[in-house]
């Protein structure tokens, strides 16, 4: 095992240098946290001190400002920590160049000691020095004999573990440095994990301390943290090696609040642009974005940091457009990227077309398009695409995904067609989406007779019921939770459980036809912790405990997370809208809502949902803001500043074509028909309801199983089997051959050259250029005779990239 040593803190802060630019302006200070209580004679609070420039950089100042006390009688300053030495209020006050800051500092208890708790010294430890990690004791069947509960999920069980097991050699009361709980820890005796912190320091000081007083379990429920705070909560820093420290402060259910920096786990996502240490300190790496995570008991939370190029050249362009595009540019602004330039308008249609209608546009749509000269004729193009059923079959195929739509041993044909059928109808008919999932979630009654009750046949397990409904209509994974406290995010044990419980009282019974099953209100059943075996009331997730007595507990569960103020479920829906339109989501994975996946753009996210909100869930509305948005109709073509840049949408993503898509539009292009099971000749592939249905074509460009609910399930990755199947199979060929177009063309004394031109249109949604028509006239030119020439061309423009790519 690889060993990883915590260094002591230091209670003097560390020298970190930071230059200050005198050609840009500091437009204001700010000291951090901006109010501090203190309480006992063991508590303190780091002090951090940041500085904004006029052009939003930020810099950390901590040791060059001037810190002033007004009261010193009731605090002391240690450098940039400080201490309590008696009862009453003071103000700190943090000076820099003519600017200033306040805090406020409440002391209390000022001489009287602190009572060391297993619990809030003890855990913590073996937290922030990972001990109880999935890699060391941690581990389901622990390390070399000694087991704790993964990040801490069990406090009784692991206070039962040090204390109880092996009699008195984990822990020695008489003489408590030869504990062997300590000895291991600072390597004074052979240890796997090697020393995981020093003899000298708070680590070692707090365990100590523990067994001297009699290693005693907390009397009674332990506070426990209700907010976890990082301090500063933003930074922009300029120029490799400039560094930026930060704080982690707890707030416990009891009021008093602590500086936790020392025991909290801190970590980036993007180590290459912002590397953090454990002690807090980011040190400027390459250009980048990342989110630096702070981690302490059950609570994560994060803090964006934005890494630029010392002295980089930058004129920041004038933002235009809707309120998408404001705050799609004011982040691009702030990371110092130009956006691409806008597509043209035969880029435009076909981008358009394709995500909207799933299809291609025809010759007389492309004609008619580049004839109009109308100022606003691409609003008017996206108004006329939202109105046709296209997009109705789409988003239902879309939900039909996520809900699972799929024949199985338990789950009929018919219900599948009936229940995809239902939802078909319901987007065609506008429903609002707020109220579609309400039918769905509190539904009961026969699978046959209510369609939207077929959720709950497509899953019958309790436990998945309430994944699947956190990871749909939240984005938020909560698996993890099952076993232990989730690494990386908010999630408890207790939280899966009590969440879970709003499930546990469905009853099925088989209808009059054995196929169909009916879905009541059992009215009774509960739910019990995997832990402790506990019944477990239902708990909006992140939120309080719910009123269910008389109520069945699903309807109720469900007017909570489709209200307007709920947190998740308007953003959750924008951002897979949104991911559907530019190919990635603000959130990435659309489906992995969590702390240590932070949304590229949050105050767009904000905004989208709470648009959404305002329109009562029209979704219509919100595709139409998305693509009237200058930020959607932007080039692929890349600039040198956002050559780079996957995230903040300073140009437009080339995206294979989904697989229904594409066998649609291949049909639509070659004038050929599909088969499907359930479905007239003719029909498309969108359309299929079954995800048990379908072809090697579909299967083989990717779509969804439907047999989980993650978004991942339907692909859009190329790959070595689709190439294969494009150049040696018989799908494009077999088109070509049977939907006639050339032959028929040349029947109607069509030339080459224009028969080249409606191939392209058809296809591309251009005209080949100049160059591009001398070549393919020299084709068919050599070939045996025009209409296999043209064929050939036909082949290889149906099996170019430009074809399979939305661009």
């Amino acid at each position: 095992m690889k060993t990883r040593l915590i260094p002591t803190i230091a209670l003097v802060a560390l020298t970190l240098t930071t230059s200050v630019d005198a050609s840009n302006s500091i437009v204001k200070v700010e000291l951090y946290p901006g109010e501090i209580t203190l309480k006992t004679n063991a508590d303190r609070q780091r002090l951090v001190v940041v500085v904004t420039r006029d052009d939003g950089v930020t810099m950390d100042v901590t040791e060059q400002a001037s810190l002033k006390i007004t009261n010193p009688s009731v605090v002391r300053l240690q450098g940039t920590t400080l201490f309590p030495t008696a009862d009453g209020e003071t103000r700190l006050e943090a000076y820099f160049e003519g600017h200033v800051s306040q805090a406020k500092v409440v002391v209390s208890e000022a001489t009287t000691p602190r009572d060391v708790s297993f619990h809030l010294d003890v855990m913590p430890v073996m937290m922030r020095t990972g001990c109880n990690s999935g890699s060391c004791h941690g581990a389901a069947r622990g390390k070399d004999g000694f087991r704790l509960s993964l990040f801490g999920f069990d406090p009784k069980g692991d206070y039962q573990r040090i204390t109880r097991e092996i009699g008195f050699r984990r822990i020695n009361l008489a003489m408590p440095e030869e504990s062997l709980f300590l000895q291991k820890s600072i390597a004074s005796v052979p240890h796997t994990g090697g020393k995981r912190f020093d003899k000298e320091s708070e680590y070692y000081r707090a365990i100590v301390k523990w067994l001297e007083a009699g290693a005693p379990q907390d009397a009674g429920a332990p506070p426990v943290v209700t907010k976890l705070e990082i301090f500063p909560p933003s930074a922009v820093i300029e120029g490799k090696g400039t560094v930026q420290r930060f704080v982690a402060r707890a707030t416990y259910s009891d009021g008093h609040s602590r500086d936790v920096t020392s025991l909290t786990s801190f970590m980036s996502n993007n180590d290459n642009s912002a590397p953090i240490d454990q002690n807090g300190i980011v040190t400027a790496n390459a250009r980048g974005e990342a989110f630096v995570m702070a981690r302490f008991e059950t609570h994560t939370v994060g803090s964006q940091v934005l890494v630029l190029p010392e002295n980089l050249e930058y004129a920041a362009p004038e933002i235009m457009g809707n309120y998408i595009d404001q705050l799609v540019g004011q982040k691009l602004k702030k990371i110092r990227l130009l956006p691409s330039e806008i597509c043209t308008d035969e880029e435009f249609l076909r981008r358009v077309t394709i995500d909207i209608t799933g299809l291609l546009p025809t010759p007389a749509e492309y004609d008619e398009f580049l004839a109009d000269q109308s100022p606003d004729k691409r609003r008017q193009l996206v108004n006329r695409l939202l109105e046709r059923k296209e997009f109705s079959e789409i988003w239902a195929m879309k939900w039909a995904e996520l809900l699972m739509i799929r024949s199985s041993n338990q789950f009929s044909y018919k219900s599948a067609y009936l229940y995809n059928s239902w939802l078909t109808e319901q987007i065609a008919n506008e429903v609002p989406l707020d109220q579609m999932v309400r039918e769905i979630l509190g539904a009961t009654g026969g699978t046959f007779t209510n369609p939207p009750s077929n959720y709950y046949q497509v899953e019958r397990d309790t436990l998945k019921t309430a994944e699947n409904v956190a990871q749909v209509f939240m984005g938020i994974r909560t698996q993890c939770a099952q076993c232990h406290n989730h690494p990386f995010d908010r999630w408890t044990m207790d939280d899966y459980y009590s969440f879970a419980a709003f499930f546990g009282q469905i009853g099925r019974k088989t209808g009059e036809d054995y196929r169909e099953q009916i879905i009541y209100n059992r009215g009774r059943g509960e739910v019990k912790h995997l832990v402790d075996g506990r019944n477990m009331s239902p708990k909006f997730l992140g939120g309080d405990l719910a009123e269910t007595k008389g109520k069945d507990r699903r309807v109720v569960m469900a007017d909570w997370l489709t209200a307007p103020e709920n947190p998740y479920f308007s953003k959750n829906v924008a951002n897979r809208i949104w991911a559907h339109f530019f190919g990635t989501g603000i959130v990435e994975p659309v489906d992995d809502v969590r702390v240590s996946n932070p949304p590229s753009n949050p105050e767009l996210l904000d905004e989208l949902g709470r648009r959404l909100v305002e329109y009562k869930y029209d979704f219509k509305q919100l595709v139409r803001d998305i693509c009237n948005s200058q930020a959607y109709q932007r080039s692929t073509v890349r600039n040198d500043s956002n050559r780079t840049d996957n995230r903040n949408f300073a140009s437009a993503k080339v995206r294979r074509i989904p697989a229904e898509f594409l066998l649609d539009s291949l049909s639509q292009v070659t004038n050929t028909e599909d088969k499907f099971r359930g479905l007239p000749k003719g029909a498309r592939a969108v359309q299929i309801a079954d995800g048990g249905t379908s072809t090697y074509f579909l299967t083989t460009f990717g779509r969804a199983k439907r047999e989980s609910v993650c978004a991942c399930e339907s692909t859009t990755d190329p790959s070595l089997s689709q190439a294969l199947h494009l150049l040696n199979g018989q799908t494009t060929t077999s088109k070509i051959t049977s939907g006639g177009l050339v032959k028929s063309w040349l029947q109607d004394k069509k030339s080459p050259a224009e028969i080249i031109d409606l191939i392209y249109i058809r296809a591309l949604t251009r005209k080949p250029t100049e160059a591009e028509q001398q070549k393919l006239q020299a084709v068919v030119a050599e070939a045996e005779n025009p209409q296999a020439g043209l064929e050939d061309i036909f082949w290889a423009v149906l099996n170019s990239r430009e074809f399979l790519f939305n661009h």
